[in-house]
């Protein structure tokens, strides 16, 4: 039912470059320090740290949010379409530098709770940052693994993957991490790029390995319901699909 460990594993090393390429970007573009700063300088070279900080940041963001286009542009109608409530308890798998993990924060209010997890601890520092920022205190980051997401039993309302599934190591242990992690009758959303029948892969979606059609059987394999998919405004490339945890 699911693809070859070796097949995932050279995926997954893919994607591990690929970040480790865009961190030493991040660094490069720090520059190198002032002349005679030293860690005793004081305020004035925390100051400068900081400096440097921001624009890594920045970089970050434009790497990671603006180039990727559709979920960057079409995010506010993605959002819509989850029908998200106040109080909601959401997880954002795969949440990278938090794009959507704000967003949910500010859906789902005081009263809600935003779980971002990452299986890079970078980004989750980076998305603890944005939300003190911001002025967030209803996320939670967590250090997810490459088999399990390590969210509480039965604690989320939504599930959301967005440009991620690909990516997982152990399709089948995460997916069934996330089924627990559901409440009983909690959604899954899953956002992906879709790769129709006899299509060639284009330039830098060589990890995608196949479309809509086997999403669904691998999801509704782990116990999922499919729930349809739905046409959301600005994503073309990308599909938009829900199942749903049965009641128990």
């Amino acid at each position: 039912m699911f693809g070859s460990g070796q097949e995932d594993g050279l995926m997954r090393g893919a994607l591990q470059i690929v970040l480790a390429a865009a961190f030493a970007g991040m660094a490069a573009c720090s520059g190198p320090a002032s002349d005679g700063a030293t860690d005793s300088d004081g305020p004035a070279a925390e100051d400068e740290a900081a400096a440097e900080d921001d624009v890594n940041i920045d970089v970050w963001l434009e790497r990671m949010e603006v180039g990727s286009r559709e979920l960057y542009s079409a995010r506010d109608a993605v959002i819509a379409a989850l029908d998200l409530e106040a109080g909601d308890v959401v997880a954002d798998i795969g949440a990278g530098t938090g794009l959507y993990t704000l967003l949910f924060a500010e859906k789902v209010g005081a009263g809600g709770r935003v779980y971002a997890e990452d299986i890079e601890p970078r980004f989750l520092d980076l998305i603890n940052r944005r939300a003190e920022d911001s002025g967030f205190d209803n996320i939670t980051a967590v250090l997810g693994r490459e088999n399990d997401v390590t969210l509480p039993d039965d604690a989320v309302d939504v599930v959301f993957i967005a440009d991620t599934y690909h990516y997982f190591s152990d399709r089948e242990a995460v997916m069934k991490s996330v089924y627990r992690a559901l409440k009983p009758g909690g959604s899954l959303i899953l956002v992906d790029y879709d790769l129709k029948p006899g299509e060639t892969r284009p330039p830098g979606k060589s990890h995608v390995r196949f479309g809509r059609a086997g999403v669904i059987s691998e999801i509704e394999y782990i116990g999922f319901d499919f729930a349809g998919d739905r046409a959301v405004e600005g994503l073309e490339e990308n599909y938009f699909l829900r199942f749903v945890k049965a009641d128990d």
